[in-house]
């Protein structure tokens, strides 16, 4: 992967707009929408995905209509930290296709995992046989989510955010 040899201009935004509502409009659509050349859209789709800007091109799916009705976020605390402890609790974790994503954390606990399941049995049996025997894991605390209020994979891609800077210093 290559770093961008430049930053992200108006025309670059606005392609990653498009391609955030559907990653299948064709570069022939994105230049004439932009009022540009589809080689040029090209050339910055390339430069994109090279980049890693663009990690992805896939589907968005709806987990229920595929009969994961169960959603819910578990909260891990390890037992240790040691050197080997975190890296191999992720490498394990990335086994079990339940595990949709995984953060790490600052603060009480060390994980948050999303996690989606046909049925509450299906996870206390993703817990009990899998989760839990994990090298390492306390406890896991789980919260079920009962709707999705947001649900979406598009970042905020206007100019005026992407300049702000990181930290504001105090007036």
């Amino acid at each position: 992967m290559e770093t961008l040899d430049q930053p992200l201009d108006a025309l670059d935004l606005r392609i990653l707009e498009i391609l955030q509502k559907d990653v299948t409009t064709s570069h022939e659509v994105i230049a004439k929408t932009l009022s540009s050349s589809k080689t040029v859209i090209w050339r910055r789709i390339q430069r994109l995905l090279g980049s890693g800007i663009i990690r992805e091109r896939v589907a968005v799916l709806d987990h229920r209509k595929l009969g994961y009705s169960v959603m819910v976020f578990a909260h891990v605390k390890m037992a240790r930290h040691g050197k080997d402890a975190l890296p191999d609790f992720i490498k394990a974790i990335k086994t079990f296709p339940q595990v949709l994503e995984c953060h790490t954390l600052m603060g009480q606990v060390d994980f948050l995992l999303k996690i989606v399941v046909p049925s509450l049995e299906a996870y206390e049996n993703f817990v009990w046989r899998k989760l839990s025997q994990i090298e390492g894991v306390q406890e896991v605390h789980s919260s079920i989510s009962m709707s999705q209020g947001v649900n979406t994979t598009r970042l905020p891609l206007s100019p005026s955010l992407l300049a702000e800077p990181a930290h504001k210093p105090a007036s």
